[in-house]
């Protein structure tokens, strides 16, 4: 757990927690909050310091974590939960009507991991909710993708879509480039930009090495 909390520090300080936080709530203003319910119970699994969750319109919000320190960096309406990816159990069967995570898939140890952390998130989902996921495709970021110590596990858009129907689970929307691949560096993050980027597909063509891919858990 301490290690955990010391990666997260000195990434996101490295980064910038303000900076973040900034470009998270234009994501969530013009994108996100376009495919999700207002009605919605969202869970926001590994939820690190909350940039999508303490942003994201909904109307019950929950964040799941095994960094401890997470918890002082939610806004008041969001409930906290302290566990394991693969036991969403705790927060009720079929309760939930999105399940959202970004960058994380890639930290897990290996493909029988990430069948567990699918599989938690079938069960707690509702029949009909979705399951948005957004991380490094490997296709398009196989040079900066091992500069972070903590990746493991390296997924494209067509792999993590085929492991998703492997869960039960059906491809509503695979985005195969979507987002940079970090906000460290140069990559210009000022609202506006922001903003004409999410405008502009054909951008996402040639900056774009994040994956978007949302599945659904059957109705029947």
């Amino acid at each position: 757990m301490v290690a955990l909390a010391k990666l997260y520090q000195d990434r996101f300080e490295t980064t910038g927690v303000s900076k973040r936080d900034r470009v998270w709530k234009v994501l969530c203003e013009d994108f996100f909050n376009h495919r999700i319910s207002p009605e919605a119970r969202v869970v926001d699994l590994a939820c690190g310091y909350g940039d999508f969750i303490n942003n994201v319109r909904c109307a019950k919000k929950l964040a799941v974590d095994l960094n401890p320190d997470a918890r002082r960096h939610l806004n008041r309406d969001v409930e906290f939960t302290l566990a394991p990816a693969t036991e969403l159990g705790r927060l009720g069967a079929n309760s939930a009507d999105v399940v959202f995570t970004s960058n994380f898939l890639e930290h897990l140890k290996d493909k029988e991991e990430c069948d567990a952390v699918l599989s938690s998130v079938f069960d707690v989902l509702k029949p009909g909710g979705r399951f948005i996921v957004m991380g490094p495709n490997i296709r398009f970021a196989y040079r900066e993708y091992w500069d972070f110590y903590d990746h493991y596990l390296p997924l494209s858009d067509l792999s993590l879509a085929e492991g998703l129907r492997l869960a039960g689970f059906e491809i509503a929307e695979n985005i195969a480039q979507f987002l940079p691949f970090t906000m460290n560096g140069k990559t210009p993050t000022r609202d506006f930009l922001v903003r004409l980027y999410l405008k502009m597909p054909l951008a996402w063509k040639v900056m774009g090495k994040q994956f978007l891919v949302t599945a659904e858990k059957p109705c029947s």
